[in-house]
């Protein structure tokens, strides 16, 4: 498949940015890793790539993340391309998870660059980043490794991550789902919801899907297959179709939005509810009016 060449970054951003990344540095990052033998580390051999994965350039690069070259390349480019600044966008999806999670699973997880964040920012938490390319997690490992953190990197689907039943408190996407086709974004939050505890929650950091109808230039500045679609649908209405409760899309820098929701707790009938409120009460619990009595 060609390479588009009439997209905003092609035309316009990547000659300038190119004045601003260090290209030999790049080169000689590429050429130092045997990108077979450590991919290795992390190929699963059994799993089938998706065709809308698999068919598709991203980002200007031939064969898209199955390319190693993408994984080196995705982070100087992608730190022009996040306005106002990436880490501050990042940060939003950081900022966004309830309590203290002891178990999180970063989807689409790429470089790494959130899954580092997640970690930094739950140190005792397991961390998992899964992600389709192989490659992108040798990427991901060796910035854990410079980092000095303890992450897990799986190479999956999405769709189908092979984890139990409610193994996770936090699921995590950055960037994930404007390169997704619809179809697979809701297959993903269904697998979100399985994984979850009761109560665990989702969150989603993506393009600002108002932002990006209103603006039709924005899905042009990359090659990116399935942006228009995205652009289009309603990952609130995705996720409450999947099963979420207290869905809430924030605006995040004009240009991207978090997206949360929470996994309900089961529904006790209310025979089951009746007799258990009844049992953790008696009668020296409450003041004569039939109000509980002051705890003094």
């Amino acid at each position: 498949m060609a390479v588009r060449k009439d997209t905003i970054w092609e035309r316009f951003l990547s000659p300038i940015a190119r004045n601003f990344i260090d290209e030999e540095k790049l080169r000689q990052l590429y050429e130092s890793i045997d990108w077979e033998t450590e991919s290795d580390r992390f190929r699963r051999p059994d799993l089938s790539y998706p065709h809308y994965y698999s068919s598709q350039n991203f980002h200007g690069v031939k064969g898209g993340y199955l390319n190693p070259g993408a994984s080196v390349s995705y982070d100087p480019v992608t730190q022009y391309v996040l306005p106002p600044n990436e880490t501050w966008v990042r940060q939003g999806l950081i900022d966004t998870i309830n309590g203290t999670p002891r178990r999180i699973l970063d989807l689409g997880c790429g470089t790494g660059s959130t899954t580092l964040m997640l970690k930094q920012a739950f140190p005792q938490a397991q961390v998992i980043g899964l992600d389709l390319s192989p490659y992108m997690l040798v990427m991901a490992d060796h910035k854990a490794k410079i980092a000095g953190l303890t992450i897990e990197w799986r190479h999956g689907n999405a769709e189908e991550t092979g984890f139990a039943d409610g193994y996770f408190d936090v699921v995590a996407a950055s960037l994930l789902f404007h390169e997704t086709p619809p179809a697979a974004t809701k297959s993903i939050l269904r697998e979100c919801f399985r994984v979850l505890i009761p109560g665990g929650q989702v969150v989603i950091l993506d393009g600002n899907q108002k932002t990006l109808r209103q603006t039709d230039w924005l899905t042009e500045i990359f090659e990116e297959p399935y942006i228009k679609d995205y652009a289009a649908g309603n990952v609130d209405a995705w996720m409450g179709a999947a099963g979420f409760e207290a869905v809430q899309t924030t605006d995040w820098w004009w240009v991207h939005q978090v997206t949360q929701g929470i996994k309900p707790l089961p529904v006790e009938d209310s025979a089951t509810a009746s007799q258990r409120v009844s049992a953790n009460f008696t009668q020296d619990d409450f003041g004569s009016e039939g109000f509980p009595a002051p705890a003094f």
